[in-house]
C-alpha cells in the first residue's frame, strides 16, 4: 500500500484509509462483531494504516469495536476520533458540545474505549456555533502538549473557521464529503487547504454507495438507515440519477476496473494529500477498494471523466435541511 502524508505535521498514512462508522452505526443492521474483528484485522494486513471512528457511531461501540480490533496493532496504526456532539444518559445524540471541559472528557473517555494512551487524529466533528473555534483550538492544543493527541483535525468546517482554527493550533486534516457525487469542495475548500498545508480527508467517497453502482431506484434500505433522510437517496432522485452512475461504470469498464476503483482512483488523483475513507462490511469489498490505491488514471482519462461528468446533471440534495445547517460553518 502506498502511503501519503496529511498536512504539514506530516502525519503519514496508507494512501486509502477505513472509514469504520458503517460496522456500527447509520447503515442498517450492526455488523457481527466477530466479522467485524475480522474484517478490520484484515485491512491492517491488507496495508491500511489510518481508521476512522467517533465517539457518536453507535454511540460509542464503534470506538470500543476500533479498539479491540486494533489493540495487537497499536505500533502499525493511525487511529482518528472525533468530539463535538453532546450524548444524552440515553446514547442519544442530542445536539452539539464543543466546550473545553467537555472536549476533554470526551478524549478522557475515548482513550479508555479505544486503548490507547494518545489519539492520533483528533477532529472537532462539527463546528460548534455556541463555542469560539479558538477556544476549541486552544484546547486541542493543551491535549497535544500533554501527550493525549498528536494532530488536529476539523469536520465540515468552512474556510473561514478553518483559518480561524490552523492560526492557534495546525490543523493536519480536514474531513469532509467528497467525490464524483459531490464536488463542492474543490470551489473553496481545496485551494484553501492546499494554501494551508492541510490534508483532505473525504468520506462518502463512493457516494454513501451509489458509485459502486449497486444501488439503483429499486433498492431497499433497512429501516435505520441513514440514507432513508437524504433527498439524493429518494427513489426518485436515485431514478435521475441512473444515467450517471450508468456513465461512471462505462468508464470504469472501459478503463478494466470496478466503478468503486476508478471513483476512488479519480480521488487520488486530484491532490497527493487526499487520502478517502471507503467504508465496509465485506472482506471482498475492502479489497476491490483497495485496488483502486494501484490504479493509475492518465491525464486524458481524467479529462474524459470530468467532461463526461459534467454533461449529467445530478439531482437532490446532500442533506436535508436540518442537517444541512451542520455543515460549512
Amino acid at each position: 500500500m502506498q502511503t501519503r502524508t496529511l498536512g504539514n505535521g506530516k502525519l503519514e498514512v496508507s494512501a486509502i484509509g477505513l472509514g469504520c462508522m458503517g460496522l456500527s452505526h447509520a447503515y442498517g443492521p450492526v455488523t457481527d462483531k466477530k466479522t467485524a474483528i475480522a474484517l478490520l484485522r484484515a485491512a491492517v494486513e491488507l496495508g491500511v494504516t489510518l481508521f476512522d471512528t467517533a465517539e457518536v457511531y453507535g454511540p460509542y461501540t464503534n470506538e470500543e469495536l476500533v479498539g479491540e480490533a486494533l489493540a495487537p496493532f497499536r505500533e502499525r496504526v493511525v487511529i482518528a476520533t472525533k468530539f463535538g456532539f453532546k450524548i444524552d444518559a440515553e446514547r442519544r445524540q442530542v445536539g452539539l458540545d464543543s466546550r473545553p471541559e467537555h472536549i476533554r472528557q470526551v478524549v478522557e473517555s475515548s482513550l479508555g474505549r479505544l486503548r490507547i494512551d494518545t489519539i492520533d487524529l483528533l477532529y472537532q466533528h462539527r463546528v460548534d456555533p455556541d463555542v469560539p473555534i479558538e477556544e476549541v483550538a486552544g484546547t486541542v492544543r493543551e491535549l497535544i502538549r500533554a501527550g493525549k493527541v498528536r494532530h488536529f483535525g476539523m469536520s465540515e468546517a468552512g474556510v473561514q473557521t478553518i483559518r480561524r482554527a490552523h492560526a492557534v493550533q495546525p490543523v493536519a486534516a480536514l474531513q469532509c464529503e467528497y467525490s464524483l457525487w459531490w464536488r463542492e469542495p474543490e470551489k473553496e475548500l481545496l485551494p484553501a487547504l492546499e494554501e494551508l498545508g492541510i490534508g483532505l480527508v473525504p468520506y462518502s467517497p463512493l457516494g454513501r454507495g451509489v458509485l459502486t453502482g449497486k444501488i439503483d431506484a429499486n433498492t431497499e434500505f433497512a429501516k435505520d438507515d441513514f440514507r432513508n433522510l437524504l433527498p439524493r437517496f429518494t427513489p426518485e432522485a436515485r431514478k435521475a440519477n441512473q444515467s450517471f452512475v450508468d456513465l461512471l461504470g462505462a468508464l470504469a469498464a472501459r478503463k478494466q476496473v470496478s466503478s468503486a476503483q476508478l471513483s476512488l482512483a479519480w480521488l487520488l488523483a486530484q491532490k497527493p494529500w487526499i487520502v478517502p475513507i471507503p467504508g465496509t462490511t465485506r472482506l471482498e469489498r475492502l479489497k476491490e477498494n483497495l485496488g483502486a490505491a494501484a490504479v493509475e488514471l492518465t491525464a486524458g482519462e481524467l479529462r474524459d471523466i470530468d467532461s463526461e461528468a459534467a454533461k449529467i446533471p445530478l439531482h437532490g440534495a446532500r442533506y436535508p435541511e436540518s442537517l444541512s445547517r451542520m455543515v460549512g460553518r
